[in-house]
């Protein structure tokens, strides 16, 4: 099958989505800034369900593609079961990872949780099929796990340790920590909550569920918030997370890692950090200390060698058979 060009090149939407991830990370620090975590929360996701429940009724009888794992044979009960599956996985990779990330937020820089989620999630999903036996332990693959953990290790000293960090600083990190093994965990159940349903109601359905659990979280704060008094910039922010990050970021990767795969979409991933750095730095004035930087690229290093094993994953073929979804963090 010949490759899209154009603005329909699957590199191109990898590289938007990359963009959009990128700078969530700071977007959420500044509305966090102005309004309680949890409620932060709730509004980012609470309006990406909405945005996708739109992209649903607009793309739902045409997502069943050859490119996902919805098939005309796929039984009412089947999607029921993909259904329930997809909303389960979203209590930990919507709810629990994005509780833990906005909470850090309030506690320490976006330019933190921009190394440690993207850049530590990779590396703890191949340490964890590496202990089950779920993938072979090669010598790049090790040395990638042994320099990414060295760099952590340096990178959370720094952070509780330099003149630009501290003890808050560091419970932040802690909590994206948390974050990264939430997404990790997300990660290793991607096949299994994708079987029997097309990714973009997959994502939907665990995007709801998780806005719920996080709206309930949100409810003791929702009092404390002046929402006459919120400034217009704050609702622009707020109207971008949930359509660009929250929902037309998946939908652009779900289309990008169908054609290139999830190896080299994986190295695109990298792309986060090194976005979140330059707005961190630019819009919010954040930055590292000396140390923190020297674990960030240790660490950023170790991760892109655990991910590769020291080689550049080949392109992949066309294929003629339906293609089995992948989720974003299924890396």
């Amino acid at each position: 099958m010949p490759e899209d060009k154009g603005w329909k090149s699957p590199y191109l939407l990898l590289t938007v989505t990359m963009l959009l991830w990128g700078s969530a990370f700071a977007s959420s620090k500044s509305v966090v800034a102005q309004l309680p975590h949890t409620v932060a929360a709730l509004l980012r996701f609470g309006g990406g369900a909405v945005a996708l429940l739109a992209a649903v009724a607009v793309f739902g009888k045409s997502a069943a593609t050859p490119g996902s794992t919805t098939t005309a044979a796929a039984t009412p009960a089947s999607a029921r079961g993909g259904g329930r599956r997809a909303a389960l996985a979203g209590v930990l990779g919507v709810f629990a990872y994005n509780g833990f990330f906005f909470w850090g937020l309030s506690l320490a820089p976006s330019l933190d949780a921009g190394i440690v989620i993207p850049v530590l999630s990779p590396v703890l999903t191949s340490a964890f099929l590496l202990v089950t036996g779920g993938e072979s332990a090669s010598g790049g693959r090790l040395a990638g796990l042994a320099l990414g953990l060295a760099g952590a290790v340096v990178f959370f000293f720094g952070a509780g340790g330099s003149a630009h960090g501290g003890t808050t600083r560091l419970t932040g990190d802690m909590l994206y920590l948390l974050s990264a093994v939430c997404w990790a965990a997300y990660t290793l159940i991607g096949p299994r909550v994708l079987a029997g349903i097309d990714p973009l109601r997959a994502t939907t359905y665990a995007t709801c569920a998780g806005a719920v659990l996080l709206g309930a979280l949100a409810a003791p704060d929702l009092g404390e918030v002046h929402w006459d008094g919120l400034p217009a910039g704050l609702w622009l922010n707020v109207v971008f997370l949930a359509i660009g990050p929250a929902a037309v970021a998946n939908l652009l990767y779900y289309r990008g890692v169908g054609a290139v795969g999830p190896a080299s979409a994986s190295l695109m991933m990298f792309m986060v950090p090194v976005v979140n750095t330059v707005c961190s730095m630019v819009f919010l004035g954040e930055s590292f200390g000396g140390l923190q930087a020297l674990g960030a690229l240790v660490l950023l290093s170790g991760a892109v060698l655990a991910v590769t094993r020291g080689r550049v994953p080949a392109r992949p073929r066309a294929r003629t058979a339906p293609t089995a979804g992948k989720k974003p963090s299924e890396l």
